[in-house]
């Protein structure tokens, strides 16, 4: 990151919307971070904020001088009752944000939101065995290779893996949850 750029990590507010969905947008039409085919509109990606924030996730912006510079948010793993401790993350940047630092400084604000949420878990599903950056992103804040699952989405004529990756949240597995 340049030393003179001032990150701001905050919740996402509604203002933000338009920004996600383009973020989101291009991630879908060019990028296999995620396996969905056709980018949903800002009232879509509006509904699946608010849907995650009323779950109680987090929701993040990395907000630079008014510029979005990128996203994350933690949603739940799975739908079954056992899994409610473990979350899945989400991290997305726009290309001229990328390799700057805005990503760890996301991935670890959203770590702690986690944490004073009472969540044990987090599992990252990477996109694509040869997406290094979000794969390294992830081991530079404490997350493990837990495995692949190979050839599991079809997207722009090819087959992709998909990298799981886990860390503990808090005391993770060391103590039983309150609830």
């Amino acid at each position: 990151m340049a030393a003179a750029e001032q990150v701001t990590i905050r919740q996402v507010a509604d203002a933000d919307i338009a920004a996600v969905t383009a973020i989101y947008a291009r991630e879908v039409l060019e990028g296999v971070a995620t396996f969905e085919l056709e980018p949903p509109d800002a009232a879509e990606m509006a509904a699946r904020i608010d849907a995650l924030k009323q779950g109680g996730y987090p929701w993040l912006i990395a907000d630079i001088g008014g510029a979005i510079a990128g996203y994350a948010y933690a949603g739940p793993f799975r739908s079954r009752p056992a899994f409610r401790h473990t979350v899945e993350n989400s991290v997305y940047l726009p290309p001229d944000f990328q390799r700057r630092g805005i990503g760890r400084l996301l991935l670890e604000h959203l770590i702690s939101e986690c944490e004073a949420r009472d969540f044990r878990q987090m599992i990252a599903v990477v996109g694509g065995s040869d997406n290094v950056a979000s794969i390294r992103l992830h081991e530079r804040c404490g997350f493990i290779h837990a495995g692949v699952w190979k050839s599991t989405g079809w997207k722009f004529g090819r087959w992709i893996d998909c990298v799981v990756m886990q860390r503990p949240v808090g005391p993770g597995d060391s103590t039983a949850p309150a609830v």
